[in-house]
């Protein structure tokens, strides 16, 4: 059963109460299903008459709903985007023209799903994913770009018909809800596509399931390194496909090799709309010098090098290895690493093991976290590289801090919990 509601903050409480609020109905329950967030979405009048592109995918959804936001506004439209999770601040999740909602706009939105939904029991996810469309369409954004929150066909994003879809990268991650083959996930993430309308495929070798889902519901499917693809250059690439080709442009803002197909996925969904959402060749070269997203193989200024990375799976892993071996070796190279008890330690830190020198493993506190030295079993099992044990990712922080050389570097990854107490710490001190 979904969980239960108490009373909530007034429409005057601070946004702390609301989030405080709806972490305590979540209970640490993940519920899929479209039934209840449609009869709220309904009685809210939730129609957008804007565009909508929606994301879905194991890796890489955040990094192309910036991409596609910053090519947007480039463009001059008003872009409201949904991301989820965030890193420091819920505010992070639902942002126009880049800018985070305030804590006023969010608790209107709020309040606003509250009225509507009666007895109607919502998850943390589904009450969030209301609220920001809420706003989207109460400032008047001209489309939106909406991640997926897990999976996709019963994703709560997922209660609105994407005029674009797309789905990103397909590997094994949460498993438990999705299922435990890629074939099986990809099913699930090719719910969000629609009949008759651009579907974009961004990972290179796609599950006969996707593309059967589509072609069984006459999505138009365009696939990477089919309908179009990259074609890389030195210091620059070119995109080609659906009847247009962009040459010369310039490398995505957003680190790593892996980011040209994220941004050749989003340049493919912008040209599907080209005729309701006209962007030009200048917008896309702009949006990809200046699309930022934290914690996204994120260099921090100064030295030592420190990397934050939110990978938390084998795949996601397996990419931050191929970035940091694009690093010219120097000194030892120290990871601080956390996940939650969900994921698969093991196959997420095997993808890392010749490359980390000192492991600093640290627990995680919650429902869905396990103690530091569970942890670093689990790692020890699989990595050759020393490993210590913190309580916290701050106290590992603290400890790796203490035994840097100039050359070294840092890794912080596993967790978006994990890389935002590092982050936090970092922009504390």
């Amino acid at each position: 059963m979904p969980p239960a509601h108490g009373d909530a903050p007034g429409a005057d409480a601070p946004l702390a109460d609301w989030l405080a609020w709806l972490e305590g109905q979540q209970r640490g329950a993940i519920l899929l299903g479209l039934d209840r967030v449609r009869r709220v979405a309904d009685g809210m009048g939730l129609r957008p008459a804007f565009p909508v592109f929606t994301v879905a995918g194991t890796n890489g959804k955040g990094s192309t709903c910036a991409l596609l936001g910053a090519m947007l506004r480039a463009a001059g439209y008003r872009v409201g985007n949904y991301f989820s999770p965030h890193l420091l601040r819920y505010n992070e999740r639902v942002r126009v023209d880049g800018e985070e909602a305030s804590d006023v706009d969010l608790v209107m939105a709020f309040a606003a799903v509250e009225r509507a939904r009666g007895d109607e029991p919502l998850t943390y996810f589904e009450f969030a994913t209301l609220a920001a469309v809420w706003h989207f369409m109460r400032v008047g954004v001209d489309c939106a770009v909406l991640e997926v929150g897990l999976g996709g066909r019963l994703d709560a994003v997922n209660v609105w018909d994407a005029d674009c879809a797309i789905v990103t990268t397909i590997g094994l991650d949460h498993t438990d809800y999705l299922g435990d083959t890629r074939e099986a996930i990809a099913r699930e993430k090719a719910g969000v596509y629609r009949a008759g309308r651009p579907a974009i495929c961004v990972d290179p070798d796609p599950p006969a399931t996707l593309l059967d889902h589509a072609a069984n519901i006459g999505a138009a499917l365009q696939c990477v390194g089919r309908e179009f693809r990259v074609v890389r250059q030195d210091r620059q690439w070119s995109f080609e496909g659906a009847g247009r080709r962009l040459a010369g442009l310039p490398m995505p803002a957003l680190v790593g090799e892996h980011q040209l197909q994220n941004a050749a996925g989003a340049i493919a969904a912008l040209g599907s709309l080209h005729e309701r959402l006209p962007v030009p060749a200048g917008a896309i070269r702009e949006g990809l010098m200046n699309v930022s997203l934290a914690g996204r193989f994120q260099v921090l200024p100064g030295r030592p090098m420190v990397i934050l990375d939110v990978a938390h799976n084998a795949h996601a892993a397996a990419i931050l290895a191929r970035n940091l071996r694009s690093i010219p070796p120097s000194g030892r190279t120290h990871a601080v690493f956390s996940i939650l008890a969900d994921k698969d330690a093991g196959a997420t830190v095997a993808e890392l093991g010749d490359l980390i020198d000192v492991w600093w493993v640290a627990g995680l506190a919650g429902p869905r976290g396990r103690p530091a030295s569970e942890l670093a079993a689990a790692v020890a099992a699989v990595v050759p590289g020393e490993v210590r044990v913190a309580a916290t990712p701050t106290e590992a922080w603290q400890g790796v801090r203490e035994a840097l050389g100039a050359d070294d570097k840092v890794i912080v990854f596993g967790s978006f919990l994990t890389v935002a107490e590092v982050l936090a710490e970092v922009r504390g001190s």
